[in-house]
């Protein structure tokens, strides 16, 4: 088995306004998910930078950072980052360009876990319009399938998806989606827009929204998880 998880972490900003990547990081420890989908991780202008200092992960954390290459100052690609166990082992990964009038982007990787999983796991933060986010999750489901390497997978992230269906439609046909619960707003959730979904290798064992106190003021949103095991 293994414990996934989303998080929508608002560029650190929690709702008293101020930045605060500790409190973030105090969040991710209370989760302790060993694969975690990040969204809106970098700072949103300038150079992009990071909202989750690398000393902070580097010294204070069991997790890695999955290195896409794209930016120096960023994490991740376009505020998606995904973060596994150190114990792991990354054997590919890569952004997933999405078509978009504004800037959106998914990335992927491939894991290969210290209990001999091999995983692969997307990580997206859609648009706001429903006419992008369907070709946006065709771009998604284009690049898993498209892979070289069959994995059983996880996709996961901030859908921006308030009814079941548009996008949701689309992911359906391939993947179960985890009864995650409400995570939109922090302070009153009523929001389905995180989503984790599995492909049919894999099943949903357990899921929830995680609505610790320090997680309903690090960030507008409330993080989602999921254990998950092969089917």
């Amino acid at each position: 088995m293994i414990k996934v998880a989303s998080y929508n972490i608002h560029k650190g900003i929690g709702l008293d306004r101020r930045r605060n990547p500790e409190r973030v990081l105090e969040v991710l420890h209370e989760i302790d998910a060993d694969v975690i989908a990040l969204q809106e991780a970098d700072r949103r202008f300038g150079a992009r930078e990071r909202v989750l200092p690398t000393h902070l992960l580097d010294g204070h954390s069991d997790w890695q950072p999955v290195d896409f290459g794209m930016r120096a100052a960023s994490m991740g690609w376009h505020g998606n980052v995904i973060l596994v166990r150190k114990s792991a082992r990354i054997t590919g990964c890569g952004p997933i360009h999405l078509p978009s009038l504004e800037p959106r982007g998914a990335v992927r990787a491939d894991i290969h876990t210290a209990d001999d999983l091999r995983l692969r796991v997307v990580g997206m933060h859609l648009d706001l319009s429903g006419l992008w986010r369907r070709r946006q999750a065709a771009a998604v489901l284009a690049h898993v399938d498209g892979c070289p390497q069959p994995h059983p997978t996880v996709l996961m992230g901030d859908l921006n998806e308030w009814s079941n269906a548009g996008c949701l439609r689309d992911f359906c046909r391939d993947y179960a989606i985890a009864a995650t619960g409400p995570s939109f707003h922090s302070r009153r959730p009523v929001g389905r827009l995180d989503r984790i979904m599995v492909s049919r290798e894999l099943k949903v064992i357990e899921c929830g929204v995680h609505a610790s106190l320090a997680a309903r003021q690090a960030s507008d949103h409330l993080p989602i998880w999921a254990v998950v095991e092969r089917a």
